[in-house]
């Protein structure tokens, strides 16, 4: 079964689509070379694979989009498995002489549980050496109800600390100044809020983590992936921010003034992860595997502040001492439906005793947590854990000094 340029493109939790489709395009298929008229770029949205750096001055850059062979080609679909909990599926692309590489990538799925995983492989198909990095590229939808810029939907990435960049970002495309980049030295994290203003950025970000919020609803779309210190990055950046909008940019040589018509210039929100170099000798492969998460933290609410793969951090855990007991609070979203657990800790991080405190936990449902446990003696520190539904750990959601 043939795909076109191997895209994902849906994307749904509790009635919302997080991924934006081209209206203009959707239901339809390209035309077999691949590219519209003139060369034209066919953009149906969605998330697609791509080669990086992009650029339009030498070899070693792609000039791309539109590309006739890695995004607008057919892709090859296989299915791997559909059953014990787990889907997948793999999607192979066609064989690229300008770049010189494939694509390849196994898509999985998991019973009660938002993850899709990624396996995205590249493989050098070329009679010499090649080394590109790898750049999974997210088009998520800006628009609200109604029509407009849904100016509610904020992205947020924690800042590299010792960062190759002024103030822990890059601007690459658009105004040095536009307001939608919102980097915050005291919490460590860039906001990126969309206010159709055209302009992209790059982060070196090694937490390893992108949550994008679509604040009217509190849904959030949240990337996760390894970040790898001793190894080059495409542009220095693992994560990269394109905003479609008003302004303009320089690209191919020009300025490019983006026009004020939201059927040429829609509502686009590229939240984009990219993996190290890989050098390739003829016939080698190199694979990168990121995950992709959802949840809720509960409309009009569009911070996060931390994300583990067991879920997110909207407002931090405290745990105060109040008449002998520990009084929880915070906001959180969970990626698989379980079980809280709180575990107290003694001073040397050991165990002191775990406590259920909320049964039947979803990632529709923000987790809002305000009551008061038990503390039995010795506790120092408190976390918040997810156990699905088999019993299995899923993993630390947040922790907190006993104060």
């Amino acid at each position: 079964m043939p795909e076109i340029g191997g895209r994902v493109i849906q994307l749904t939790m509790g009635g919302k689509e997080f991924l934006w489709v081209n209206p203009q395009l959707a239901g339809k298929l390209p035309p077999e070379g691949g590219v519209g008229p003139g060369n034209e770029w066919l953009n149906y949205g969605g998330d697609k694979l791509w080669p990086a750096p992009q650029g339009w001055d030498h070899a070693e850059q792609w000039p791309g989009p539109p590309d006739a062979v890695l995004d607008g080609g057919a892709y090859e679909m296989k299915v791997l498995s559909s059953g014990g909990g787990k889907a997948s599926v793999m999607l192979t692309g066609g064989k690229d002489k300008r770049s010189g590489i494939q694509f390849s990538r196994v898509i999985s799925v998991y019973d009660g549980s938002t993850r899709v995983s990624f396996e995205a492989t590249m493989k050098n198909i070329d009679t010499k050496p090649r080394r590109w990095g790898i750049w999974a590229h997210t088009q998520l939808d800006g628009g609200k109800k109604g029509g407009g810029c849904n100016t509610e939907m904020n992205a947020y990435c924690p800042l590299n600390p010792k960062s190759h960049f002024t103030n822990g970002y890059s601007v690459i495309f658009g105004d040095e100044k536009n307001p939608s980049f919102q980097p915050d030295a005291a919490k460590n994290l860039m906001r990126v809020q969309y206010q159709y203003k055209v302009g992209k950025i790059g982060l070196d970000s090694p937490a390893g983590w992108v949550a994008t919020v679509d604040g009217a609803s509190g849904k959030v779309f949240v990337q996760r992936y390894v970040f790898e210190a001793d190894k080059l990055y495409p542009e220095n950046s693992s994560v990269e921010f394109w905003l479609n909008g008003l302004g303009s940019f320089k690209a191919w040589g020009k300025d490019n003034v983006m026009p004020d018509d939201p059927v040429k210039n829609p509502y686009v929100f590229e939240s984009e992860i990219l993996s190290p170099f890989a050098k390739l000798e003829p016939g080698e492969s190199y694979t990168w595997k990121y995950d992709w998460y959802l949840t809720s933290i509960g409309a009009g609410k569009s911070e996060v502040v931390g994300c583990t793969s067991a879920g997110v951090v909207a407002e931090p855990l405290s745990a105060k001492v109040e008449n002998g007991k520990i009084r929880l609070k915070g906001r959180f979203g969970v990626f698989a439906q379980g079980t809280l657990v709180v575990v107290m800790k003694d001073a040397q991080g050991k165990d002191v005793e775990r406590n259920k405190i909320i049964e039947g936990v979803f990632p529709v449902i923000p987790v809002v947590i305000d009551q008061t446990v038990a503390m039995p003696a010795g506790t120092a520190s408190v976390s918040l854990v997810l156990v699905n539904g088999a019993g299995t750990d899923m993993g630390k959601i947040a922790e907190a000094a006993v104060n």
